[in-house]
């Protein structure tokens, strides 16, 4: 059988191996029943739907009519986006989310070839918000807000 769309086929493979890693790791954790999920409830099903994806990826791959090889790596963009991460992990507890989460969104966005300053401001916005809705309103997490110097 011949792999005819090479990226694909690694994508999926990639896919899977993340998806299961997750819903491994997920099986150390408590879970709890269908009207009360534990900890390992969500991970375990959102690994299990991402190497679904996976499966359906890599199987496309060899019906696919895109034949092609593996491009280069794109290590500045890459490079961009694990440091706007990086930057994100360390300025959260310090500058709250309200500063930190709009930093990540900003500075992932040069990784790309078009940035538009009002496009990613409005996106920044909107996760920020969303953000601040679902974890810290909705599920009640202990996440600074605001810069540790304001309170």
């Amino acid at each position: 059988m011949k792999i005819k769309n090479q990226q694909d086929f690694w994508s999926g493979v990639l896919y899977i191996v993340v998806g299961l890693g997750f819903s491994v790791g997920a099986t150390n954790y408590s879970f709890g029943s269908a009207a009360r999920p534990g900890p390992g409830y969500f991970p375990f099903g959102l690994g299990l739907l991402l190497a679904i994806i996976g499966a359906m990826v890599l199987v496309g791959s060899l019906a696919s009519k895109h034949e092609g090889p593996i491009g280069k790596i794109a290590w500045k963009p890459l490079s961009i986006i694990v440091g706007s991460i990086i930057l994100f992990a360390f300025t959260l507890p310090h500058l709250g989310m309200a500063i930190a989460l709009p930093l990540l969104v900003l500075t992932s966005a040069l990784a790309g070839d078009e940035f538009h300053l009002g496009e990613v401001l409005l996106n920044a916005a909107i996760l920020t918000i969303g953000s601040w809705a679902v974890f810290i309103y909705g599920l009640n997490l202990v996440i600074p807000l605001w810069p540790t110097f304001i309170g």
